[in-house]
């Protein structure tokens, strides 16, 4: 993945000097005409991340309610205008990631990209679209980057809970209900992963970590073994078993776990990785026993989980999900996270107003105090020019039987922010 980042920074390099303006102002209306709004957005729709695929037509699906329906003003679509999405496959190939990026940009004339996903994807293409001053905006990752280094790409911001924040509440967990139990942990060999392990190891604080993480395993995420792996975390005898990857190590880390005969007291799995299909998935492979208990965290509501079919927000979801994508499985939860994200970007769009430029995405997303209705009861979604982490809230569930429950209330992941 570091050689396909490297490729996409020398293009982007040369992208700048041929680009002309690339430096410059850039306009601040391409996208926008009196009847429509053109935004895009590369994700993985094949490929070993090809799982979060839903999430595009998750957010497809809620562009095509809001064009049908009459908003508060009486008008279909945002204030008159309908929203065209525009979706290119990168595979998670951070190179290709660049330059279908390029083609948004340049043929397709985006106001914005929207839900690009991936870490290593979404970085790749930061510099080319900061220098073009375009927002890239409600990433679907949790690198803190997008909250840390807001003064160097300006157009850029994410959504969900960055991962430092969310490593920070499960070490807080664990440190009050596992205290003293040595702890193993696999994670991912990426900034991704590292962002995650260094919440968690802070929530430990330095000498409680070093006392009792007895275990520390990488794994790159083209990974089709961890064998090597869950064998020294074996070996390390440690009761709590941490797996910090996206889904398909995640996966095979519970599979080899069960035919290793590793059997830790408590597994933590991260969010990225814990929704219910790819849990059932695990079950599959490694057994209800051996899955059944883990503790994720969630910030979203969960159309899974029979505890919340009365919710108003997924019963309407469920609606527009059986009117326009008849045959997805809605109890899928990656749909309801390309929802939230619809609908994010759709509040931010009335808040920049009926002549909406870049700039004035960009101010609307920086000056939200909102919810979401597709979120959890109690998160905020709250920014500020500072403040550049829109949900920083979650709860922890326990999943067990095919169903997560709550076990936890609301925790704030970033107190003080930043």
């Amino acid at each position: 993945m570091r050689k396909f980042i490297a490729s996409a920074i020398v293009l982007v390099a040369a992208l700048a000097l041929t680009v002309p303006g690339a430096l410059g102002g850039a306009e601040q209306r391409p996208g926008i005409t009196g009847r429509t709004i053109t935004i895009g957005a590369t994700l993985p729709l094949t490929g070993r991340a090809a799982p979060y695929a839903p999430i595009v037509l998750g957010l497809q699906t809620y562009f095509k309610y809001i064009n049908a329906r009459r908003g508060p003003d009486g008008k279909r679509g945002i204030m008159g205008r309908q929203v065209i999405y525009k979706v290119y496959d990168d595979g998670y190939n951070p190179a290709n990631t660049v330059a279908l990026t390029r083609r948004l940009v340049e043929q397709d004339k985006v106001f914005a990209v929207v839900g690009q996903l991936g870490t290593e994807p979404v970085q790749a293409a930061r510099p080319y679209l900061n220098q073009r001053k375009v927002p890239q905006v409600l990433v679907a990752t949790g690198a803190s980057y997008w909250g840390t280094q807001y003064k160097e790409f300006p157009w850029t911001i994410g959504f969900q809970p960055d991962y430092v924040a969310e490593g920070r509440v499960y070490g807080l967990h664990i440190k009050a209900n596992q205290r003293g139990k040595k702890i193993a942990i696999i994670y991912q060999n990426d900034d991704y992963g590292k962002d995650w392990l260094y919440g968690l190891r802070s929530a430990l604080g330095k000498q409680y970590a070093d006392a009792n993480i007895v275990a520390q395993e990488a794994v790159e995420f083209t990974a089709t073994s961890v064998a090597s792996q869950l064998t020294r975390i074996r070996a390390s005898g440690a009761q709590v078993f941490v797996i910090v990857a996206t889904p398909g190590p995640t996966i095979i880390s519970y599979a080899t776990g069960k035919v290793l005969g590793y059997n830790p007291e408590q597994i933590y799995v991260n969010s990225v990785s814990s929704n219910a299909a790819f849990m059932n998935t695990a079950v599959a492979s490694a057994g209800a026993p051996y899955v059944n208990g883990s503790i994720s965290g969630v910030y979203l509501k969960d159309p899974s989980n029979p505890a919340q079919n009365n919710d108003p927000a997924l019963q309407e979801y469920r609606r527009i999900m059986g009117k326009y994508a008849p045959t997805a499985n809605a109890s899928n939860g990656l749909y309801v996270y390309g929802f939230a994200l619809a609908d994010t970007f759709v509040q931010a769009m009335y808040k920049a107003g009926k002549n909406p430029t870049r700039a004035g995405l960009m101010n609307a997303l920086l000056s939200l105090n909102t919810t979401n209705r597709f979120a959890l009861p109690g998160v905020v979604l709250k920014t500020s020019k500072t403040d550049h982490w829109i949900i920083s809230q979650m709860r922890l569930q326990r999943f067990n039987n095919g169903v997560w429950s709550h076990i936890a209330p609301l925790v704030e992941g970033r107190p003080g922010q930043p």
